[in-house]
């Protein structure tokens, strides 16, 4: 066979691959009949949000580039899911943070965490090989890691953000006690002090009354917002408060001494907790003490005395 016939047949072979392999692209990131319709349907998302909650899609960015590869990444973001699992630990945390529940849009998320990791590490790795060589299985596991340590910090930064709103609605509690008590003991009723707290206030715990607040309005009973407020949240001191005002409000209890009751409570638990990491401070105070100012305090005691001994026998 004629090196001519022959460069002929491989190019054909090698254009029908390429070929193959563009084809398979294209269909893979076909999209799908839902996304095809979301478009049309724009007010049924609206409608559930009004409703309060939220559907997967309108939590999804809408924009050119996601209609190109929004159907891989959802597709990825199914794979991260049946890995790593954990969907209803996601949606605790996002209640507790008071954002709308969808553990398809947080998975998106961490997809694109991870992608961006690897882009990174990617760019990083191409630079630093054009000084010295890097061989391609090394960095390409490095990339690796990097994606999925992007994957795991957006769980650990959810967890993160969790932990620091619950911080503020501590700080926020007893003051807003306080403040219903003054308007409760100034005459107004329980739903009207709510809402003149709620219209005064804000942050995080302002935020957790205005859906108390909104709850009342749309018909649910005081104690039962007061109820589920409790039940959504994951601080103990805020569940006393609200299962505090709800039993005060079913059973005719002073509403004001049982709020400055819970303030003071609130209070004491904090204090209590500032001590108790003062005292783990210390403990990691004398760390840097012990390993590196008593070793430093010995050689200047020492080091003169050796440095006379040394002459003294010369």
């Amino acid at each position: 066979m004629s090196p001519a016939v022959s460069g002929a047949l491989l190019g054909l072979g090698l254009s029908g691959g390429l070929w193959l392999v563009v084809a398979t692209l294209v269909r893979a990131r076909r999209p799908s009949l839902d996304d095809r319709l979301v478009p049309y349907l724009r007010d049924v998302p609206q409608v559930a949000e009004r409703s309060g909650g939220a559907s997967a899609s309108s939590l999804l960015p809408a924009s050119a580039w996601w209609s190109v590869f929004g159907p891989s990444v959802r597709r990825a973001a199914v794979g991260v899911e049946q890995v790593l699992g954990g969907g209803a630990s996601i949606r605790r945390r996002q209640r507790r943070l008071g954002v709308p529940e969808s553990v398809e849009a947080f998975r998106v998320e961490q997809v694109l965490w991870g992608a961006g990791a690897f882009a990174a590490t990617a760019a990083a790795v191409l630079l630093w090989s054009l000084a010295n060589p890097v061989g391609p299985l090394p960095g390409l596991l490095l990339c690796v890691v990097a994606a999925v340590a992007g994957v795991l910090l957006r769980d650990q930064a959810l967890t993160r953000a969790v932990r620091d709103r619950e911080r503020r609605m501590i700080e926020e509690l007893p003051t807003v006690a306080d403040l219903l008590a003054l308007a409760v003991a100034a005459g107004e009723g329980p739903v009207a002090a709510l809402e003149r707290v709620v219209a005064a206030s804000h942050g995080e715990m302002a935020r957790e009354l205005r859906r108390v607040l909104a709850a009342i309005r749309t018909g649910t009973p005081m104690t039962q917002a007061f109820d589920d407020l409790a039940a959504r949240t994951g601080l103990a001191s805020l569940s006393r408060f609200a299962e505090g005002l709800a039993v005060a409000v079913e059973r005719g209890t002073p509403l004001v001494d049982v709020l400055h009751a819970q303030a003071a409570d609130v209070r004491e638990a904090s204090r209590r907790e500032l001590i108790e990491a003062g005292a783990r401070k210390e403990v990691a105070m004398m760390v840097p003490v012990v390993f590196l100012l008593l070793p430093v305090t010995v050689v200047f005691a020492f080091y003169p005395g050796l440095v006379g001994l040394d002459l003294t026998t010369r």
